[in-house]
């Protein structure tokens, strides 16, 4: 059976790339029917913290890829890290350095300066005996002579040449394991079956692979995903625009389309763009992954973002906007609108909405208690030519049994008629009294919404407000 893993890094919040590395493991294993894993991978103690974990735990549950096990963490595994060191130190296929930092580096810079790769030169291979008043690392003895092949799933085969290997410590002095020799352990014993990751990570793979050979285990496929890059075709980085998963959430961003999207960043399907999660898991394989780096591009992903809003179902967008109904102080803390009521709001403008926080901010005429005129739309449409229409609009609107849609129309048509007016005429007064602005959705529909009361109320203030108003000549 399939088993993958997600192993992030807590050292930051949930990166747009980790998050597609996520996701493909989590498409792979639910199109297999295998069980994918999530593991916190904080042998760095001194960047991970548990702030960034709860992030990213909250990044995923956010775009909704369900972990089957886990979250596991390697720093509740130390133990059985060191129990897997002791054996191969017994074994003859690991042993104890006692290089100091300093040393390593003047090497290295001697290394360097002759024009060959830096790498350790495996002088403490043999030796036998401490070295009184230090502390030992412990290496990995990589042998040196042959090829590794790297069979990849994206890339194909990668040879590399072992004696380009170094002898990777795989504890530090300090007692610490490192995370070249714990990723192997723990997909040892968590028994993973297709390692699938960044290929960021490919120049490690070789190692590791003698590491499974050292342990006597069974290696698993490799699969490395291309790098995500930005505009300019460098790393994907902050000067691209926001990196984290939940600075899309703060935007406005829906979890599918961020999914969607990021799908779409190495992997296709025919010309299709928009798939639902059950068409990604029916036709998600690694056959159809792309070698190149993907580039990230943000206008197609606001795009994108505004399909899954037009196309989500008003009742849910209910629920999804009205966090951001209170952060954008469109309504308090605690206040609660009824749902029926702004289902039909939405509707009405979620086509003009490419976020959940453009929506939340349409929505606030209709909820507000009373509204500011745009001062260029209030001096064209709100003069003294518009103020008979407005008064027996008015009159004739409190009167009306039915305030529904169908029945404004039919008052706007009577009155429209009756003085041998455009629409617009009656209509755009009409819209800058209620909205504040010279656009909305259809006249009719904002009416009904904002019901009698208020539609009376702003009516009103507009008529007021015209006998102060400098006289203009009408523009329609």
């Amino acid at each position: 059976m399939v088993r993958v893993r997600f192993a992030p890094s807590p050292t930051g919040y949930l990166h747009i790339g980790g998050a597609r590395t996520a996701l493909f493991n989590w498409l792979y294993a639910r199109h297999e029917g295998g069980t994918f894993i999530l593991r916190i991978e904080d042998t760095d103690r001194s960047r991970s913290t548990d702030e960034y974990i709860d992030a990213i735990i909250q990044g995923m549950q956010w775009l909704n890829l369900d972990w089957d096990e886990g979250p596991y963490r390697q720093t509740d595994r130390f133990e059985v890290y060191r129990s897997y060191i002791e054996r191969l130190i017994q074994e003859g296929k690991a042993y104890n350095c006692y290089c100091s930092p300093e040393e390593l580096e003047q090497r290295r810079q001697q290394a360097l300066g002759q024009g060959k790769t830096p790498k350790y030169d495996g002088r403490c291979r043999d030796r036998k005996e401490p070295i009184p008043g230090r502390s030992a690392a412990v290496r990995f003895n990589i042998p040196q002579e042959g090829q590794t092949v790297v069979k990849d799933l994206i890339k194909g085969n990668v040879t590399f040449e072992n004696n380009q290997l170094d002898d990777l410590i795989i504890m530090r002095s300090d007692g610490t394991p490192t995370y070249n020799f714990v990723v192997v352990v723990d997909d040892v014993d968590m028994k993973i079956t297709h390692v699938i990751r960044g290929d960021d990570h490919l120049n490690n793979t070789p190692k590791q692979i003698h590491i499974y050979k050292a342990l006597g285990y069974e290696i698993p496929e490799f699969g490395h995903l291309p790098m995500i890059l930005g505009s300019d075709k460098t790393r994907l980085s902050k000067r691209h625009g926001a990196t984290s998963v939940m600075a899309y959430r703060d935007m406005g961003y829906l979890p599918d389309a961020l999914v969607n999207y990021l799908v779409r960043l190495g992997w296709s399907f025919g010309d299709q763009e928009i798939f639902t999660r059950e068409e990604l898991i029916k036709n998600f394989s690694f056959e159809n992954v792309g070698k190149s780096s993907a580039v990230f591009n943000p206008e197609k992903l606001l795009w994108l973002n505004s399909q899954y809003v037009n196309n989500s179902p008003d009742e849910v967008l209910a629920e999804l906007v009205t966090p951001f109904l209170v952060r954008e102080k469109i309504i308090s803390q605690g206040q609660t609108l009824d749902i029926v009521w702004l289902s039909k709001a939405i509707a009405t403008q979620k086509e003009r909405s490419k976020t959940l926080v453009e929506l939340a901010h349409s929505l606030r005429y209709y909820i507000a208690e009373d509204v500011e005129y745009h001062e260029k739309a209030k001096a064209r449409f709100l003069h003294e030519q518009s103020l008979p229409y407005l008064n027996e609009l008015k009159d004739s609107l409190a009167s009306l049994d039915l305030f529904s849609a169908s029945e404004i129309e039919k008052i706007f048509k009577a009155i429209t008629e009756k003085h041998g007016i455009k629409l617009a005429n009656l209509a755009q007064p009409v819209r800058v009294a209620v909205t504040g602005g010279a656009e909305s959705p259809g006249i009719f529909e904002v009416l009904e919404i904002l019901g009698r009361e208020k539609t009376l109320k702003r009516l009103e203030k507009a008529i007021a407000s015209i006998g102060i108003s400098p006289r203009k000549e009408p523009q329609i």
